[in-house]
């Protein structure tokens, strides 16, 4: 049957391309300006680099030098995000030792003269201006530091959840009309012929990689916002991918059980870079390598050698990182602007708009670069540059309307005592939902037995993830977990996961079957993860408890394991 011939069809002014958190913060700009908006993510929504980064809405201290202009970006929207999603950032102080010696006595007079600089963009993201410390200030702060030192510096970034920053820019869109379709893979980007009836000058037909149906959208503009998927997405549309080049740099992160600092740590790798540890969330984390990556974009993980190169590196001056208790990894990768020649760490981490008219496709887009941190002012320039033909009396308002939550504060203490819940609990639930914990409170009420916790490492709630299945279109064990981080906790899914199938199976209408093959699935994803940074002890007994959950819950098909 011909294309156009077929049933169903969509009809939107636009079309975007992936769900990381530049697709998400264009498709809600545009739904806030009216536009119809199709939004297609073959995977899930955060499943790339916007889910997989070092969780920071910072300033871009690293940038200031050759890039002031990023910083201000960067600052600039720190603040914009805190004002719309308050509930979901965390201040996070770093300290800069400086080792002792003449070096270091030169070198900590350039770095309080580098953050005097950097102090003028404080204002900007609420930041606090930094302050020059001695040894004995160090000490004081962080006991957990050796070495000989001269003293050091301390300022301030903000934390953030990238993988909740995605679904809530993508519920949002989809409160305003939108439409987000997770799990479905563009296949094709047809030019329809002029004259033919219809308002859409494109055909979009992608494919939902769950149960195999077709969704077809016609569209005036199409955007490709799919990151380091961006030269595969483009020759989709029949257009010059050369001209949509990117560099691709895999991010290692390294998780461990708790906060071992209240800080975070700058440190030095045995090359040279700049890596840190960092308290985030109710875990710690070192991170990041920047490695050129040529594999599968859709299956990246992390090395033992990475994890080793991260770890050597803080324990030149945070030695207690070599005993504690590592429990996963995640990698993603960056997007960032092809330039051949220079180390990964030194590319630009700028933005770019490829217009593909100039290949013969007015009106079909491609964002590539960009950073977590100025994701927003990003979508508004891509969003303006639609609207002028779209919707040019309207403005972009992505700024000044709150993310969903993001209208009032909630008191988790208050929360916890009403409902009959640990002030844990509460505290998880506001920082992820915000205003909205109402809603999952709610269901708590009319049905008392979803208040049972179904991951007791962060904790997660029943109601909770019913709640994300239903609402913020959760539909696998591995969706859940980017929407609550149920089973990325110190047990790795091993007391949650089972229990996480199955509700997912009652609430979609699945045969209980499929549950347990979403949570074996989900369990040795996360055994892939973990291995990396697991010692001898810690790697036998994930063995042997890969062995009992699959005993327990039946090995099921060689198909199923081989995915």
């Amino acid at each position: 049957m011909p294309l156009d011939d077929r049933p169903s069809t969509l009809s939107v002014d636009v079309v975007v391309i992936g769900g990381g958190v530049n697709g998400t913060g264009v498709a809600r700009d545009l739904a806030l300006r009216g536009l119809s908006v199709a939004l297609f993510e073959r995977n899930d929504l955060a499943f790339g680099a916007s889910g997989n980064s070092s969780g920071m809405i910072h300033g871009g201290a690293r940038y200031l030098t050759q890039n002031p202009n990023v910083t201000a970006e960067s600052c600039r929207d720190s603040g914009y995000i805190q004002q719309i999603a308050p509930f979901l950032l965390h201040r996070i102080p770093f300290l800069v030792p400086v080792k002792a010696g003449a070096k270091g006595r030169v070198l900590i007079e350039l770095i309080d003269a580098f953050f005097e600089l950097y102090d003028r963009y404080q204002p900007l993201k609420r930041g606090e201006r930094h302050t020059r410390l001695s040894a004995q200030d160090l000490a004081k702060l962080e006991p957990g530091l050796r070495g000989s030192l001269v003293g050091g510096v301390t300022f301030d970034e903000w934390g953030v959840d990238g993988s909740r920053l995605c679904v809530l820019n993508a519920l949002d869109a989809k409160e305003r009309g939108a439409k987000v379709f997770v799990h479905t893979s563009v296949e094709s980007i047809h030019k329809r012929p002029a004259g033919m009836a219809g308002a859409g000058r494109y055909l979009v037909v992608a494919r939902n990689l769950l149960d195999g149906g077709i969704e077809r959208a016609e569209a005036k503009v199409v955007v490709n916002a799919s990151g380091a998927w961006g030269p595969l997405t483009a020759a989709l549309g029949h257009v010059a991918s050369s001209r949509v080049r990117v560099r691709p740099g895999k991010g290692v992160h390294v998780a461990f059980d708790r906060r071992l600092s209240n800080y975070a740590i700058m440190a030095e790798s045995i090359d040279g870079r700049q890596i840190f540890l960092e308290p985030w969330q109710n875990m710690s984390v070192i991170g990041t390598t920047d490695d050129d990556y040529y594999g599968d974009l859709d299956d990246v993980c992390a090395t033992s050698d990475e994890v080793r190169y991260l770890v050597q590196g803080i324990a030149r001056v945070f030695p207690e990182i070599r005993t504690a208790r590592a429990i996963g990894t995640w990698a993603g990768v960056r997007p960032t602007l092809h330039t051949y020649g220079p180390l990964e760490d030194k590319l630009s981490r700028e933005h770019m708009i490829v217009d593909h008219a100039e290949d013969g496709a007015p009106d079909i887009y491609s964002m590539i670069g960009g950073k977590l941190a100025s994701y927003r002012s990003f979508s508004q320039e891509m969003s303006d540059r639609i609207a002028r033909d779209l919707a040019p009396s309207r403005h972009c308002t992505t700024h000044e309307r709150t993310l969903p939550g993001g209208d009032r504060p909630l008191d988790p203490l208050l929360l916890a005592e009403s409902h009959e819940l640990t002030p844990v609990a509460a505290r998880r639930l506001v920082f992820r939902h915000g205003s909205r914990a109402e809603a999952i409170l709610g269901r708590i009420a009319a049905r008392p037995r979803e208040c049972t916790v179904v991951c007791p490492c962060e904790p997660v709630l029943e109601a909770e993830v019913r709640h994300v299945v239903r609402e913020e279109d959760a539909f696998t064990v591995d969706d859940v977990a980017r929407r609550t981080r149920l089973g990325l906790g110190a047990c790795g899914g091993m007391r949650c996961a089972a229990r996480c199938g199955q509700i997912i199976a009652e609430e979609r209408g699945l045969p209980p079957q499929e549950g347990l093959r979403q949570a074996r699935r989900f369990l040795h994803t996360q055994a892939k993860r973990r291995v990396a940074a697991l010692n001898p002890d810690q790697a036998r007994q994930e063995s042997l408890a890969l062995q009992v959950m699959d005993a327990t819950l039946g090995r099921g098909s060689r198909e199923d394991e081989d995915r």
